[in-house]
């Protein structure tokens, strides 16, 4: 670990062969938590390459308990987090929404490091237990077209560094590698960054994938479209920035989409919204979110009609019938 740091001090890049051992070591619980929060914080001193993210995505990947859902064809809602805004829990809300208007979602989340409250928070406050039985898991996508993959049961080096991430308060590429290490690999996928320059990193990625994706940041700098500011999409063939106005909505503030203050207050604004009693702001936020995701998974639709079909999953409690199939089937 000396070294790799040395390295990393002397603004030095790891190739994907060093990155992909040092997650292996970090597994491996080779090194020490002292060594293991030093070399998260010196990538926050500057900007992760291609390769060091594939190396550390290759690595979680070869130690992943995978799930397999491919006769679903599902889905994946994921944002990295760290863009430090505590916003409600507004990608697991897309997900429901989506799987509300017959789209197959795998949804892969954690606890908040950097924020109150993870989508894994909300969903264990509300009864759903965390599983990687694959039994389990396939019974929940045909019942609920929707199962809710937590990553530390499925990503041991994620479940090792959990402690340390939460000591540390911030962001660090784990960030990064959730929504690149779903355990059952969807083939298509909406991620949210935390910050602009990663768009193309991510972009470069998803390229050399057979994914369909968007990749999405808001200008101002959350990790999904919050109408807060216009929102950059790159998609697999073309690249475009959303106003609220496209989606038929107006421009919000940042205090209307706040998360609350703890778990329960999460949870609460959550379940709310799926019961269709959100404010005219957070359901605006989140059906813009899920009207890209529904255009993500079927691109020949028009944005005005991927809004009105996941309008109607919303506020015809299509959403909320999802997670109460969730919730019997634990």
């Amino acid at each position: 670990m000396k070294i790799l740091l040395n390295k990393i001090y002397k603004h030095q890049v790891l190739t994907e062969q060093e990155a992909f051992d040092a997650l292996i070591h970090i597994t491996n619980q080779t090194y020490s938590e002292i060594e293991i929060a030093a070399f998260l914080s010196a990538f926050n001193m500057r900007s992760i390459t291609v390769e060091e993210l594939n190396g550390f995505r290759k690595a979680m990947l070869q130690q992943c308990v995978a799930i397999d859902l491919d006769a679903f064809q599902p889905m994946d809602v994921c944002g990295t987090g760290g863009d430090g805004k505590n916003t409600f829990n507004i990608s697991t809300a897309t997900a429901f929404v989506l799987a509300g208007a017959g789209i197959p979602i795998a949804k892969h989340g954690n606890y908040g490091v950097s924020s109150v409250s993870g989508s894994s928070n909300v969903m264990e406050h509300l009864g759903i237990s965390f599983t990687n039985d694959t039994e389990k898991l396939n019974q929940q996508m045909k019942e609920a077209n929707l199962c809710f993959l937590h990553a530390p049961l499925f990503h041991p080096a994620m479940k090792n560094v959990g402690a340390i991430r939460k000591q540390l308060a911030t962001k660090t590429f784990f960030n990064l590698l959730g929504p690149l290490t779903n355990p059952a690999q969807p083939k298509v996928q909406m991620v949210g960054l935390f910050h602009l320059q990663y768009l193309r990193l991510y972009q470069y990625l998803f390229q050399s994938s057979e994914v369909r994706y968007s990749i999405i940041h808001a200008l101002d700098g959350y990790d999904e479209i919050s109408l807060t500011a216009d929102t950059k999409v790159i998609f697999n063939t073309k690249e475009e920035v959303f106003s609220a106005h496209d989606f038929g909505f107006e421009k919000v503030q940042p205090h209307q989409i706040f998360g609350g203050n703890t778990v329960e207050e999460a949870a609460y604004i959550f379940e709310q919204i799926l019961k269709g009693k959100g404010t005219k702001v957070q359901n605006q936020v989140v059906l813009a979110n899920a009207a890209i995701g529904y255009k993500t998974y079927k691109p020949e639709t028009d944005l005005k009609d991927a809004v009105a079909i996941v309008t109607e999953s919303l506020f015809r409690g299509k959403a909320l019938e999802k997670l109460t199939i969730l919730k019997e089937l634990q």
